[in-house]
């Protein structure tokens, strides 16, 4: 069971305050949890293919094609402000 200074604790650690009901109920709960993983630690999963993805789909990637796009004299015909052949900004940062 975990005791009600390790729930004080971890909702310090966390930066959240609870009254003594929540964490009496905090303690109740997680100590369910903990003996639930206990139990899935019994299961026997030799033989079982470690799972990564349950989702089958899987990401469908397409060749990089590279197509004709605009010249760079083109791209900066209409900035404002140019140097050394790219776009020219204002400074942001001191």
């Amino acid at each position: 069971m975990i005791s009600k200074k390790e729930i004080e604790h971890i909702a310090n650690l966390s930066k959240l305050k609870f009254n003594k009901d929540e964490i009496e109920g905090f303690a109740e709960k997680f100590s369910e949890i903990i003996n639930y993983v206990e139990k899935l630690q019994e299961v026997d999963t030799k033989g079982v293919e470690t799972t990564y993805q349950v989702n089958p789909n899987t990401q469908f990637m397409r060749e990089d094609n590279v197509l004709e796009s605009f010249s760079n004299e083109e791209a900066l015909s209409n900035a404002p402000d140019k140097q050394y052949g790219y776009f020219k900004l204002p400074k942001i940062l001191d």
